[in-house]
C-alpha cells in the first residue's frame, strides 16, 4: 500500500497561532537583565525587535490571530499535507501506525517560513528596513532571504562557517532570494574579529552567528533583528504545524499515542508538539511526546538547566534554559540546523515540568534511518529532520517488541534536497560520527552567569 495523504482545505487553515504560555500550570521564569539581573521590559527587547512582536513574546492569550497578509502568503504552501507512513511500517515489520506532517512543501523547503513570514511581515508594518539573523544548515536563513523580499526587506545572513561551507547551494538560495550572505566568524563585526583573531579557522557556531548579528542590529535605527528558534514568538508561529496536524488526525479516525519531532532550539518541535501538549494540560487527551537531538550537541540529554545568554559574545539576556555553556562549539556535524548550546525556555520548563522526554542519537544512525525513509516513503530527509525519523523509528520498533498497536505522529521538518553532499559521504562511509570535547564542556557549564536566587 502507497502512503496514505490526509489533505485540509483551504479554509480548514488555522485562523490564529497556539500560545501554550496560557496553559502552563507553572510561569516560565523570567528573563533577566545581565547587568542588573532584573526582568526586563519590553524597552530593554526594542532595539532588536518590533513591539507588535514583543508583545507576543509575553503574551498569556491562547490564541494570537494570523494576520490576513501572513494568511494569504501560508496559503502559498499551506495546509501542510499528513501522510501515514504504510510502507515504512512494513518495512520494519512494526503494528505501530506511523503518520508524518511534511513541513518540505513550503517554497524555502522547511517549516522555517512559518514564523520567517509573520517576523518579515510585522517588522515591515514597523517601518524596519533591514534584518539581520544568523543561520546553521540555512534552512531559517533561506527562508527570511524568502520572507523578506515579499516585504522588501534587505536581509543580512551570517551563516556559521562549517555549513556555509558544507551547503553552497543553500547559500545560492538565499542570493537568489536577495539576501546577503557570510560566513561567521566574519571580519564584519567587533566581535567576528575577535574570534578569528584567535583561532583564524574557527568552524563557527550557532552561539556566535547570533552575536554578530545582534550587534549589527542595535547599531541602526532602520535595521531589527530576527531569529529562527529558541524565542517564545517563534514557537507560537510555528504551532500552526500541530494545530494542522490535529484535524488530519481527526480526518484519519486516529490520535497519536506518541508525538516525536528533533530538537535543536526548539522550533519544529514545538510547532508539532504544543498544540498536542496544551490539550492534555486542559484536561484533554494526553500523547507521550518525545524530543530527539543529536548526541554532539545533546543539550536535553546532558545540558544543565541554568540561566544562560543566547549567543556567545553575551549580548543576548539570560534566559532560563537546558544549556550546554554559551561558549560550547559543538563539533561540526551535518544537521547543522541543531548545532545550538542552548534549548528554547519553553521546550526547557516543559522538560522540568515533566510533560516531555527526550533521546539523543549520532550522526550516522539518524542517515541511517534517513536513507531507510527515503527508500520507503520516497522523501529524502534534511539531515535535522532525519532526527525525528530516527526517533519514529525507535519507537515503532519498541511496539514491535511489546506487540503494541500504538499512533505515532512525528514532524518531517524539511527535505534534503540541499544536503545531497551528506548523502554521499554517508554512502562513501565518510560520515563520522562528531563527538564533542567532554573537557570544552565541562568549562563552558564552569563559566555559566551567577545568578542569585
Amino acid at each position: 500500500m502507497t502512503a496514505t495523504k490526509y489533505l485540509l482545505e483551504e479554509s480548514q487553515m488555522p485562523r490564529s497561532w497556539y500560545n501554550i504560555q496560557a496553559d502552563l500550570p507553572v510561569p516560565l521564569p523570567a528573563v533577566l537583565h545581565p547587568g542588573t539581573m532584573k526582568a526586563i521590559g519590553p524597552d530593554d527587547l526594542a532595539p532588536l525587535f518590533p513591539m507588535d512582536l514583543i508583545a507576543q513574546e509575553v503574551s498569556t492569550s491562547r490564541e494570537i490571530e494570523i494576520p490576513e497578509p501572513v494568511r494569504d502568503i501560508y496559503r502559498l504552501w499551506r495546509p501542510a499535507p499528513l501522510y501515514r507512513a504504510h510502507r515504512l511500517e512494513k518495512a520494519l515489520g512494526t503494528p505501530a501506525k506511523i503518520f508524518y506532517k511534511y513541513e518540505g512543501v513550503s517554497p524555502a523547503g522547511s517549516h522555517k517560513p512559518n514564523t520567517a513570514v509573520a517576523q518579515a511581515f510585522y517588522n515591515a508594518q514597523a517601518g524596519v528596513k533591514r534584518l539581520t539573523t544568523e543561520t546553521g544548515a540555512g534552512q531559517w536563513g533561506t527562508s527570511l532571504a524568502f520572507a523578506g523580499s515579499l516585504f522588501g526587506l534587505e536581509v543580512l545572513i551570517f551563516q556559521v562557517r562549517v555549513s556555509y561551507d558544507q551547503k553552497p547551494y543553500r547559500r545560492a538560495v538565499m542570493e537568489t532570494y536577495g539576501a546577503r550572505c557570510l560566513p561567521s566568524p566574519s571580519n564584519e563585526t567587533v566581535y567576528g574579529r575577535s574570534v578569528l583573531a584567535e583561532k583564524p579557522e574557527h568552524p563557527g557556531s550557532l552561539g556566535i552567528a547570533i552575536s554578530e548579528a545582534v550587534e549589527l542590529a542595535a547599531q541602526r535605527d532602520d535595521t531589527k533583528y530576527a531569529l529562527g528558534s529558541v524565542l517564545n514568538h517563534v514557537l507560537m508561529h510555528q504551532t500552526i504545524i500541530g494545530l494542522e496536524a490535529m484535524q488530519q488526525m481527526e480526518m484519519a479516525d486516529a490520535w497519536p499515542d506518541v508525538v516525536v519531532g528533533c530538537t535543536g532550539g526548539g522550533s519544529n518541535f514545538a510547532g508539532i508538539a504544543f498544540p498536542f501538549i496544551g490539550q492534555a494540560l486542559r484536561g484533554g487527551q494526553r500523547s507521550r511526546i518525545v524530543a530527539v537531538e543529536p548526541a554532539a550537541c545533546p543539550s536535553l540529554t546532558r545540558g544543565r538547566y541554568s540561566y544562560d545568554f543566547g549567543d556567545t559574545g553575551r549580548m543576548t539576556p539570560l534566559v532560563k534554559m537546558h544549556t550546554l555553556g554559551s561558549s560550547f562549539t559543538p563539533p561540526p556535524f551535518h544537521a547543522g540546523g541543531l548545532r545550538y548550546h542552548g534549548m528554547a525556555p519553553l521546550v526547557s520548563h516543559l522538560k522540568e515540568l515533566g510533560q516531555i522526554e527526550a533521546s539523543a542519537y549520532t550522526q550516522s544512525e539518524c542517515f541511517e534511518a534517513g536513507v531507510l525513509f527515503s527508500r520507503t516513503e520516497g522523501i529524502v530527509p534534511a539531515p535535522e529532520a532525519n532526527h525525528a525519523v530516527k526517533g519514529a523509528i525507535e519507537e515503532a520498533m519498541r511496539c514491535k517488541r511489546e506487540g503494541k498497536s500504538e499512533t505515532i505522529l512525528f514532524n518531517l521538518c524539511g527535505h534534503g534536497h540541499f544536503d545531497m553532499a551528506a548523502y554521499q559521504r554517508y554512502f562513501a562511509g565518510d560520515l563520522k560520527d562528531e563527538r564533542y570535547d567532554e573537557s570544552e564542556l565541562a568549562m563552558a557549564l564552569a563559566g555559566l552567569p551567577t545568578v542569585p536566587a
